[in-house]
């Protein structure tokens, strides 16, 4: 059985601070990362997928988190071809252009690289002290199953080395069918790619069926909840959703099944609003003896 390690993405969202569920003298950002830290051995940080993580900030979560715990990064938007605001990319690197958001196309090799390099040196302090787990890769919906995106996924695979990505997909094609299914499982285990598993609503064009599976050494599973309103650009209305007890414990021997073949399995909830994504963490936890 493998190690089995449950959090949250997010330990910083104003509606959880609103919520409560951090103790009244947890006042500043180290009490609560503290705090936070002594519930759950492993966080997603998300808000490097807006702005480019800094290494202050990353000496700062090493020291103020426990031996074994695990930060997940999220990549830049950028890198994961997703729209950028042009405000938070490096200033020296913004493009000459009136538009306010940018994708990677628009930036030339040198600064790509140039991004890529300054995102990662970022992490050092982390990887430092052995507490950065993946660098998380969340493709966009218009992120289809072809030859040129696979070559993408390999470049990303490359540039993060020796450090390891995860991949989530959001587009159904990667899934459409059981061919496609096997083929993109396959290719992720062929090059010890971790797949990024997500139990989300269904029925839209991101959406991705809950495949369970483990095509590397570290199996990740994301909870984005089920909201009737996953297509708003509220983020509280598309990712604020509490799972009832019976839903996650349908979930639990699912979840020690991938632990029977993987030696690590990150399991995130993913539904940051108030205190839902801590609630079920801890819920969670409790149902898998192993956790």
């Amino acid at each position: 059985m493998g190690t089995l390690k449950v959090g949250t993405a997010s330990w910083t969202d104003k509606t959880l601070l609103e919520s409560g569920w951090y103790p009244s003298d947890a006042t500043s950002a180290e009490d609560r990362l503290k705090f936070y830290a002594e519930q759950f051995p492993l966080v997603e940080v998300d808000s490097t997928y807006y702005t480019p993580p800094s290494e202050r900030n990353s000496e700062a979560w090493a020291a103020r988190t426990p031996e074994g715990f695990t930060f997940n990064i999220k990549a830049f938007s950028l890198l994961t071809q997703h729209p950028t605001r042009v405000s938070a990319l490096y200033k020296e690197l913004r493009p000459e252009t009136e538009k306010k958001s940018v994708y990677l196309k628009d930036l030339d090799d040198k600064a790509v690289d140039e991004v890529w390099a300054r995102f990662l040196s970022a992490l050092n302090p982390l990887a430092d002290a052995g507490k950065l787990g993946v660098i998380l890769l969340q493709f966009p919906p218009w992120f289809t199953a072809r030859s040129s995106n696979r070559d993408y996924i390999l470049q990303c695979k490359e540039r993060v080395e020796p450090w390891r990505i995860a991949v989530e997909f959001r587009h159904k094609s990667w899934f459409e069918d059981e061919k496609n299914t096997d083929r993109t499982l396959d290719f992720l285990r062929s090059y010890g790619l971790p797949f990024v598993c997500v139990d989300m609503p269904q029925g839209h064009t991101s959406s991705i069926p809950p495949v369970v599976a483990a095509t590397s050494d570290l199996a990740v599973v994301r909870f984005h909840g089920h909201s009737d309103k996953w297509t708003s650009k509220d983020i509280y209305e598309r990712f604020g959703y509490e799972y009832s007890e019976p839903e996650l414990r349908e979930w639990a021997p699912k979840l020690e099944g991938l632990a029977e073949k993987a030696e690590t399995v990150h399991v995130l909830m993913n539904n940051c609003y108030r205190n839902y994504a801590q609630v079920n963490a801890r819920q969670l936890a409790d149902m898998l003896p192993d956790a």
